[in-house]
């Protein structure tokens, strides 16, 4: 009974000495990054994979916080942030809503066609979306930002959405129609309260691919400096002849702190998104 005790717990130590080890692998950049941001800039260039620093360099951050211009970026990125992740997921729900309950001819090869975007690279797409965003006249405006951000197929979140919406019974949407719901009301009151796990799944991907966005904020914000987000303002770190790495570094861990938060504090609800949208 032993033995056979001992079997059965060795795989699993194997298992998780791997998964642990994958797990260092996995987060030692970060780690690196930060103990970065504490070295001066020739023990950055010379420790190589050297974690502790041999004085811990606190002015990097202050200096991080000036050069970076943290105080006007960080205002810029949580506006151009929170109003995309509310269009996007305004946007890819109600999609998803329309794919996953209506059947409607040419509706596979819509589907088709979104999903082929998905291949298209965002760099061969900035032309058409600058010169519609400046045919409104939107350009150089943190508005003009957060279309440019939002806009787009977003095929995943609306996959996401589809597969949710498609699995829900359809026994809700006709008791919504005898109680006189039309389409719009059935959805908000309905429907989308049932998709929490999908729409903070939606919301914390989108947050980190648009905290982090660097060239449309760059395009877009061009012509004032004062409208740039924290992505664009880690360039002021490069110099004509030098590099500021470790105020680059000190930069990057404070604006990885909001990211953090987040995941943290919806992690439960992005767990129970997947595991919905891959059971579906």
């Amino acid at each position: 009974m032993l033995q056979h005790k001992m079997k059965q717990r060795l795989p699993k130590a194997l298992l998780h000495t791997l998964l642990t080890a994958i797990g260092i692998v996995w987060i030692y950049p970060f780690i690196w990054m930060v103990a970065s941001s504490l070295k001066t800039n020739s023990e950055y260039l010379t420790g190589g994979l050297t974690l502790l620093p041999a004085k811990l360099q606190f002015e990097n951050y202050v200096r991080a916080w000036d050069t970076a211009n943290f105080s006007t970026y960080f205002f810029n990125t949580v506006f151009v942030t929170l109003f995309t992740v509310a269009l996007v997921i305004l946007l890819c729900s109600l999609t998803g809503y329309a794919l996953g309950r209506y059947r409607f001819r040419g509706r596979i090869l819509f589907v088709s066609a979104v999903t082929a975007t998905m291949f298209m690279p965002k760099g061969f797409t900035i032309i058409p979306i600058y010169s519609l965003i400046n045919a409104i006249g939107l350009n150089n405006s943190l508005l003009g930002v957060v279309l440019a951000e939002s806009g787009g197929a977003h095929v995943l979140f609306i996959l996401l959405f589809m597969t949710h919406f498609r699995g829900l019974p359809k026994e809700l949407e006709e008791s919504a129609e005898m109680d006189g719901c039309g389409f719009i009301r059935t959805f908000v009151q309905i429907m989308l309260p049932l998709s929490k796990p999908i729409i903070a799944t939606t919301a914390i991907m989108q947050f980190m691919w648009t905290w982090n966005s660097f060239l449309i904020p760059l395009v877009f914000t061009l012509g004032k400096e004062n409208l740039r987000t924290l992505g664009v303002g880690m360039y002021q770190f490069v110099g004509e002849h030098s590099i500021d790495y470790t105020g680059m570094a000190a930069a990057a861990s404070l604006s990885l702190l909001p990211i953090i938060a987040i995941f943290l504090l919806f992690q439960r609800y992005f767990v129970e998104g997947i595991a919905g949208s891959v059971k579906g």
